[in-house]
């Protein structure tokens, strides 16, 4: 039978690689975004269901929890860097707009939609959360927001784990081919990117998809809890 797969922000980015890589494995997938345009687009080109939905929003996300069924997966990929104010370096209110933003769009995305959902996860549910390296170093209010994801993850493993359910994140390091810098990043931030890493390469969203994928498998029942770090080495674990 089919598995149903919920994919929040899952219009561009990591969002559609991990909705493509469950469509092809026939999978029921819907995709969430903001903006109408942009869902339908989406939805359409992956041959997916979409439904507008601002996970930073409890009303909008309590209305998509209504009209869903039992759910397989989920993948809490909404997320971005903040819209900073021009004032945020230099005035307390633009910071607090700042932090306030990274925490909305990284971490209570996830905690919300998770949250709305869950009476509809089962005995082999997996949810995903795509977290960053940025969570580890030089990330600012993205990546404490990033840290705080893994923590209240960790939080979830252990409350949703007695019930079958797993929950893990996905850190993933300087992923190319996506809108996140939003048009900032250059060849040399390019280069030095990719030399931290060990095997000389950026990321891809493929990579980032295949691990969600996996983590949503049967080979990877037992492991919940986690954050799993993809990023070529950049930063490393033991």
């Amino acid at each position: 039978m089919p598995r149903t797969v919920l994919v929040t922000g899952g219009t561009s980015g990591i969002g559609r690689a991990v909705a493509a890589l469950f469509a092809a494995d026939k999978a029921h997938v819907i995709i969430t975004g903001r903006h109408q345009d942009t869902v339908t687009q989406a939805a359409h080109e992956l041959g997916v269901s979409g439904a507008v939905c601002d996970a930073t929003d409890p009303d909008q996300v309590a209305a998509l929890a209504e009209g869903l069924g039992p759910l397989d997966v989920l993948v809490n990929a909404a997320g971005g860097l903040p819209a900073a104010p021009a004032d945020s370096k230099s005035t307390l209110h633009g910071i607090l707009v700042q932090w306030q933003d990274s925490l909305a769009q990284n971490l209570l995305t996830a905690v919300l939609t998770t949250t709305a959902v869950r009476p509809l996860l089962t005995a082999h549910s997996s949810v995903v959360s795509i977290g960053s390296i940025g969570a580890e170093r030089r990330g600012g209010s993205y990546g404490a927001a990033k840290a705080a994801l893994a923590a209240w993850n960790a939080a979830l493993s252990h409350e949703l784990g007695p019930s079958g359910v797993t929950c893990n994140v996905i850190a993933a390091g300087y992923v190319e081919g996506t809108g996140f810098f939003r048009g900032g990043m250059t060849g040399e931030r390019h280069r030095a990117l990719v030399e931290e890493t060990h095997d000389k390469r950026a990321g891809t969203v493929d990579d980032i998809a295949r691990t969600a994928f996996f983590l949503a498998s049967p080979g990877a029942r037992h492991i919940t809890g986690q954050t799993l770090h993809v990023n070529g080495g950049a930063h490393t674990t033991r």
